[in-house]
């Protein structure tokens, strides 16, 4: 997901696709981990996607708290 994208999306919704996220993450990490998935590749892609979307989770809170 671009950036752009993420900074359409409204805070309360931003914060529940990182937590739907998280638990993405977790269950390529457990696929990874029993060898039904090779494909590591995902994994990268998807925290990459959390992190961005942290950081304009964190954007949006500090401008809604000035």
């Amino acid at each position: 997901m671009k950036i752009a994208e993420i900074r359409k999306i409204k805070t309360s919704e931003l914060a529940k696709e990182t937590t739907k996220l998280r638990e993405e993450i977790a269950e390529l990490r457990r696929r990874i981990h029993m060898g039904e998935t090779t494909n590591v590749r995902t994994l990268r892609g998807k925290r990459k996607d959390l992190a961005r979307m942290l950081t304009v989770l964190s954007e949006q809170l500090s401008k809604e708290a000035a």
